[in-house]
């Protein structure tokens, strides 16, 4: 690796001017309200953006400002994010939008957004830059990428992260860059999103390919190295189904804390790494002396550090006991619930 501190950054102009030719049409662009620029960037955490524009447009039509999302009560708010996973995004965004109405409006700079419920180093960086006009570079990790390959950087992420930001944030430096922080933001994530890309960069489509040390070693498909992911911890669970006399499926609201908080759930037992037997299973169950019948095969969900492997046990009682709810069709319900609910045909008779 050559000295990483030695390297001189490309002009920022070169690539504002190739993002006002090639920008993304996105539903968020061109917004200045910061409420909508955070959503937005919120959704857009581990998902993608194909997913996130429908679901972004039915949340505003639903929640239209950050008064509306504050005065909501939760289960709506669940009910609406419910698909989207990684609920407690949805959690976070609640409170800090309660936070905000509290306070009479968003803090105009990161730091200030960063005392926020849930919002971290990029996405304070995000809004402060697209709806305040900060100089700040928020960095995800389409700009690592284009970094990493701009200065020839081989040190395995997650470690080499530190640097890769403290090079971006020189482009604050740059008059261009300085003067429409917003849009140089935005034009380095459409540079990675759409050109610096994981697999097979387009090289010659970028504004940059001359000053990149990687295109000049051949490197770049290798670029950002990542150290080995470490197996996931597998968690195992079994699930009750359970119906009364008139088919409502009983279900439960998950702690407030925790994976899938405040989100519905079918009744069940907790999740540990050791796989549950049915004979396990059964005193968690919602209701004695129930004939369970036991599904075929098992519902499976990863997560970021963990896999959820759950079971599904089928029973009928003449009313749902205390502590259930029937399941409403627009309930909150988290995908892996939903993927339990998939396998309840099988279980039935």
């Amino acid at each position: 690796m050559s000295e990483p501190f030695a390297f001189t950054l490309p002009p920022a102009a070169a690539l504002l001017a190739w993002y006002a030719r090639q920008k993304r049409e996105l539903p968020w662009r061109g917004e200045t309200d910061p409420y909508r620029i955070w959503l937005s960037e919120v959704m857009l955490q581990q998902t993608t953006v194909a997913s996130v524009g429908p679901r972004y447009a039915r949340f505003l039509a639903r929640f239209p400002d950050v008064g509306a999302l504050a005065r909501a009560p939760w289960p709506e708010v669940a009910e609406e994010w419910a698909g989207l996973g990684y609920y407690a995004r949805a959690r976070n965004l609640h409170a800090a939008a309660q936070a905000v109405a509290a306070r009479g409006g968003f803090p105009r700079d990161a730091e200030g957004l960063r005392e926020l419920p849930g919002i971290g180093a990029y996405t304070s960086a995000a809004v402060a830059a697209i709806a305040f006009g900060q100089p700040v570079l928020p960095v995800d990790g389409n700009v690592e990428r284009v970094m990493a390959r701009l200065a020839a950087i081989d040190t395995p992420l997650p470690a080499a992260r530190p640097l890769l930001a403290r090079l971006a944030g020189g482009f604050m430096a740059d008059a261009a860059a300085r003067a429409a922080p917003g849009d140089f933001a935005q034009a380095l994530f459409d540079l990675g999103a759409t050109i610096c890309t994981p697999r097979n960069p387009a090289c010659a489509l970028c504004p940059w390919m001359a000053e990149c040390r990687a295109r000049k070693q051949g490197i770049q498909a290798e670029l950002p190295v990542k150290a080995p992911k470490r197996a996931r911890l597998v968690l195992h669970g079994i699930h009750f189904l359970l119906r009364d006399a008139r088919g409502a499926i009983g279900v439960r609201l998950r702690p407030a804390e925790g994976l899938f908080g405040g989100m519905w759930e079918l009744p069940g037992t907790p999740w540990r790494e050791a796989p549950w037997s049915v004979a396990d299973a059964l005193p968690h169950a919602p209701a004695p002396g129930v004939n369970w019948r036991e599904a075929e095969g098992v519902a499976s969900h990863g997560l970021t550090h963990r896999e959820l492997s759950l079971g599904l046990l089928v029973g009928r009682v003449a009313e749902l006991p205390p502590g259930l709810s029937p399941l409403g069709a627009e309930a909150g319900l988290a995908t892996v619930m939903r993927k339990l609910l998939a396998l309840s045909g099988a279980g039935e008779s």
